[in-house]
């Protein structure tokens, strides 16, 4: 991968595009984003764990296809994505979504039918980022894998590389199962981090009111995950509890960090997913009904 391109100076973007620019340096690294955007980092230093590091920032109408497009952007701000990436994708691009959620590949290759797409998960990192500041105790590992044949190839590609920088990272043969697992452990933990704001320590500790309601959230997914076919259950519940508590119990997920900052959420591609998912099998999902309304009044409160 001679030329690397970054969509999104969130906290996985920012976390990422340090990783490559320190362990594969002679990579070509650009962020792209609308002009506006371009102007206003062109000359920002960010910290990184309290190392400083600048990045190559490039405007979507200068953009030239990449060989790996990285898409690390809200979800709330894929729509406006899929315009910021078009001059990124050339006939050798491989594009890897990191959004959370299990609908962001479908909505890109929904633009762009085309495209070299593989199925990414993010997993395991407790990264946060206030201002130009990020800080994480741990980096995680991405997933990655093919849901239908003609991806392979793309996975092999992205996994010599990511090997020969030494990415933590894992070539997933169920993708969609990790997939759907993600997405359990964020309409769980995500949502009542913020909704009750509260960080991780508190929502995982026993018999308070967000850690009920993460528990029932994880069981609506489940529900609903099996009526869409995915064997997701208790041990994936237990597997995934255990993974977070082994982040910084004082620390909040994406959606935590949204209602410190009074940013939108993405409340709707997880409770709304949920919702959705529950009215199109008949299930009921109320623990993710609540999760949803009150995240929404929560958000009528920035202004």
């Amino acid at each position: 991968m001679k030329h690397v391109s970054i969509i999104g100076m969130g906290a996985l973007g920012i976390m990422y595009g340090a990783f490559i620019k320190e362990h594969s340096p002679d990579t070509q690294l650009d962020f792209v984003m609308d002009k506006d955007r371009a102007q206003k980092y062109k000359d920002t230093t960010f910290t990184v764990n309290d190392k400083e590091v600048k990045f190559n920032i490039v405007a979507a109408e200068d953009a030239v296809p990449c060989d790996l497009l990285v898409i690390a952007v809200k979800y709330t701000g894929l729509e406006s994505c899929l315009d910021v990436m078009k001059n990124c994708i050339g006939p050798q691009t491989i594009v890897m979504s990191v959004l959370n959620g299990i609908s962001s590949e479908e909505i890109i290759t929904a633009r762009y039918p085309d495209v070299k797409i593989i199925y990414t998960v993010a997993q395991e990192m407790d990264a946060m980022k206030f201002g130009n500041s990020l800080r994480y105790t741990k980096f995680g590992r991405l997933y990655i894998g093919a849901r239908y044949e003609q991806q392979k190839p793309y996975v092999q590609a992205v996994d010599k590389w990511f090997s020969s920088i030494e990415m933590p990272f894992v070539n997933e043969p169920q993708i969609m199962y990790r997939m759907w697992s993600k997405f359990m452990l964020n309409v769980g933990i995500n949502q009542c981090c913020a909704v009750f704001g509260q960080p991780y320590g508190v929502v995982l500790s026993s018999g308070n009111e967000a850690n009920i309601a993460l528990y029932a959230a994880f069981r609506e997914v489940v529900a609903v995950a099996h009526a869409e076919g995915i064997e997701l259950g208790e041990a994936e519940i237990n597997h995934y509890v255990d993974i977070l508590r082994t982040l910084d119990p004082k620390g909040t997920p994406s959606m935590g960090q949204d209602r410190i900052n009074k940013r939108p959420s993405e409340v709707d591609m997880f409770a709304g997913a949920v919702i959705a998912l529950g009215k199109k099998h008949g299930i009921t999902v109320p623990t993710n009904e609540f999760l949803f309304n009150r995240m929404k009044e929560i958000e009528k409160e920035y202004i």
